[in-house]
This record gives structure tokens, sequence and C-alpha cells, in this order.
């Protein structure tokens, strides 16, 4: 069993940075993610594509922010249950909750914090019959790491950021990149569109629009794609992988079975005072919750992690008053047993 002050369910940027608000409390935190490094979408999905909206930060890469993160939560010292995921959750009698992972492994704790994002993922797979028969043999729907590619023929398919920055990615990486869109225009960001034009004009890529992939071929790997074009009928590429990037299907999973609740595959909060559930004690934080006016942005998440912070610690701790304090002042419990101390200088009495 193990007990904690605030369980969080998600180890991506949001919930990550409820650690650090957390600790500042004196709080200790446990993380749970189905994933087996933290990070969420930022590690798993696109660690090299470029954040814009980050405070204090022009652009830092997805898998920069969690190491940065990460170091951040250092001196609190979280514990994390990776490669599991929460499964289900039990009101107990002393008015904590018991959480299950799918492995059996038990949770205890009176908060807990649901950021888990968007939830679980289902890649969007194109209908081409045999795509099944060659996963993990030459298809890939998430890229984790580029180096698999190095000096590869690649064949990527779809029109939004994700297809184009690839694209842009790896055409510094792979022998040879063909992106395939069955639209001549895209969705992504205009820049990525235009720096895409400009390596098919230096030979770098290979752009087929008004186009959809069809068939595989190979036997145990992927050796070649059949792709059907608009006016110039069947087109053959050969290639080493096929990587068909059309988003992916967000789901709550075991999280919609709690008696939360649910509008629109997100959780229901209440924003005017501190993203509680409709079950006190459960708090929805990040793109994984909903309210009048939400954006879904990292940097949400981050505000609303410290304000369910200092509800939770009214939870855990209803007879005393916490007085907050600015890290600018207090500094901040950490590295190596030592303070980070503020510069008093910086605090000046106006008298």
């Amino acid at each position: 069993m193990i007990k904690t002050d605030i369980l969080i369910i998600g180890a991506g940027p949001t919930g990550l940075f409820t650690v650090f608000e957390a600790g500042l409390l004196k709080l200790k935190t446990h993380l749970i993610d189905a994933l087996p490094q933290p990070g969420g979408q930022c590690s798993e999905i696109y660690p090299k594509k470029p954040i814009y909206d980050i405070p204090g930060f022009p652009e830092i890469l997805a898998g920069d922010l969690v190491n940065n993160l990460m170091e951040q939560i250092k001196p609190f010292d979280p514990g994390f249950t990776l490669g599991e995921r929460a499964e289900t959750i039990e009101k107990l009698e002393d008015d904590t909750f018991l959480v299950t992972t799918n492995k059996g492994t038990q949770h205890n704790a009176p908060v807990v914090a649901i950021a888990g994002g968007l939830g679980s993922f289902e890649p969007r797979k194109p209908p081409i019959p045999n795509i099944v028969d060659f996963e993990d043999k030459g298809v890939a729907y998430i890229i984790r790491d580029p180096e698999v590619y190095r000096d590869k023929r690649v064949v990527i398919a779809g029109g939004g950021d994700s297809a184009l920055d690839w694209t842009i990615f790896l055409a510094e990486v792979a022998s040879e990149v063909t992106l395939v869109h069955r639209r001549n225009e895209f969705r992504g960001a205009l820049d990525s569109v235009e720096r895409v034009a400009e390596l098919t004009k230096l030979g770098k890529v290979n752009l087929i629009t008004e186009a959809e992939v069809k068939e595989l071929k190979g036997e145990d790997h992927v050796t070649g794609v059949g792709i059907k074009h608009k006016t110039k009928g069947d087109i053959e590429v050969d290639t080493d992988y096929f990587i068909p990037l059309f988003g992916l299907s967000p789901k709550l999973g075991p999280i919609g079975d709690w008696g939360l609740e649910i509008e629109k595959n997100a959780i229901k909060v209440d924003n005017s005072y501190d993203y509680q559930t409709n079950i006190p004690g459960i708090y929805a934080i990040g793109d994984v919750n909903t309210y009048k006016g939400k954006l879904k942005l990292i940097l949400s998440g981050f505000h609303e992690a410290a304000i369910m912070c200092q509800s939770a610690y009214q939870r855990i701790f209803p007879d005393k008053k916490y007085v907050m304090k600015y890290t600018t002042v207090g500094g901040v419990e950490g590295f190596d047993g030592t303070k980070k101390e503020a510069k008093k200088e910086v605090v000046k009495a106006i008298n």
C-alpha cells in the first residue's frame, strides 16, 4: 500500500507541476501513469516538437520542458508508479481514497488529483486492409526515437502539424522522406508548410498531394506502399517505414466509470473555486477537465494545479491556516539538502 497526501493520476506537465506546488505546502505526492516514463504526450508523442506558449521560454522543446519540470520537482522527492493504469477508486471509511492500478498496485490518499491530459489514446488508423499485419514491422503511429529512421527510407501520411513537423525533422535524419497528403492544403502551421515546400524544392522531401496510401507491400516487414493519386493513378514507392500521422482518439478509460460528471469526454469541475469534481476530494486539472471558458493549454493546467493544491491543503489540514509566501521571499527547500535562498535585496520594504 502506497500512502501519500495527494495522489496524482497523470505524469504529464500539469501532473509534474502539481508536485512542485504541493511541495511548497509540505505535502507529499505520488504519481500514477500508464506510460513507462514521465512527461505524458510531451515525452511519448512529440518530444522534439517546439512549444511557444510557456511563460519565460520563447521556444522550448516538449522533451526539454519535461526535463526542466523533473529538475524543478527533484527537491520534493515524489513517488512514481509508471507503466500502470489507474483502474478503480474506492472511498474508505476514514474519508480517504483507495486507487488500484490494472496491475494491482494500491494507493491511498485523502486527495486525488486527476491530471490525465486528454486521457488514454488510440491512433487513428487509415483504412488499409493489411495495416495491422505490419504494426511494429515497419508501421508506426507514433515516433518515439527518431534515430530508428537514421539512413532509412520513410513514407509519412497526414496533413497536420505532426506530419509536417516530423517530415521536417526526419529530412535531416532519414535517407529519403516522402510525405503523402490527400489534399493540396495542409492543416498545420504556415511556417511548417513553407518549410516542407522549401525542402521539397531542395530535393530533401518527396511531396505527393491529392493522394492516399491504399496498400502496404512486403512480407515480414514493409518494403513499399501503393499510393492512389487523384490524377496520376497508381504510384508505388519503396520504403522501409510507413508512418501514418492522422492524430489520436482520446478516451478517458476507466476514469470514466468512477462516478464523475462527464461532459464531452472531459470531467466537469468547479472552476469558481478549486477545480474539484462532483466527488469531494477528487480534483481534475489540465486538459482532462472542462468548464465554461476552458482553454486546453499547458499554462492553464499550471494555474489550475496551484489553485487545487491550496484547496487540497485545507482539506487535509482543516484546522490549519496556510499563509502563502512567494518563493522569491521564502526560497525553496532544495537541492542536495540545501535551501535556494531568495535574494533579499530584491524585496524592499516600502515606508
